[in-house]
């Protein structure tokens, strides 16, 4: 089974830095595998809300996680400053799909590779509603559409 080749920077249009702490590294004194989901929640919405679109408190919609994945390639170990990147992969009527990747300081290949999708829901109901307008144009504005996936075709929706 061949290995398929490590993302690279070129490959994430948004970036967000985090620093390792002792207690991200587990028993086998690298950083345990849930702490790069900490990364994924963090990376995503601290991008929702720096534009105004995610409002924690009392916004309509919300965006709740429904699937993610990570693949790790090598480890990251304390102390490091780890580099977060973040690209949409589909945008579809009510969901985004992002890829992230997360590097070593400086490294031009991703150390991990996760994906994280989001669905647009009423506050009240949780039940799924397409994007706002201002919601769907940021989100597209994160598509690289060379690198989108299969599905990346649904980005223009």
């Amino acid at each position: 089974m061949s290995r398929p080749a490590l993302a690279e920077r070129s490959s994430f249009k948004v970036w967000r830095s985090f620093t390792t702490r002792w207690a991200d590294n587990d028993a086998y004194g690298h950083v345990n595998n849930t702490v790069y989901y900490q990364w994924f929640d963090s990376a995503v919405n601290a991008w929702l809300v720096e534009r105004g679109l995610l409002d924690i408190a009392a916004g309509d919609p919300i965006a709740l996680v429904v699937e993610t994945r990570c693949t790790y390639h090598q480890p990251l170990a304390f102390p490091a400053d780890v580099e977060v990147g973040l690209v949409v992969d589909d945008l579809g009527r009510s969901s985004v799909r992002y890829r992230l990747g997360v590097f070593g300081a400086g490294e031009t290949q991703a150390a991990a590779e996760g994906e994280f999708v989001h669905v647009a829901v009423d506050r009240a109901a949780r039940r799924p509603v397409p994007w706002p307008a201002e919601w769907r144009a940021a989100l597209q504005g994160l598509v690289i559409p060379a690198q989108a996936g299969i599905s990346g075709e649904r980005a223009g929706r």
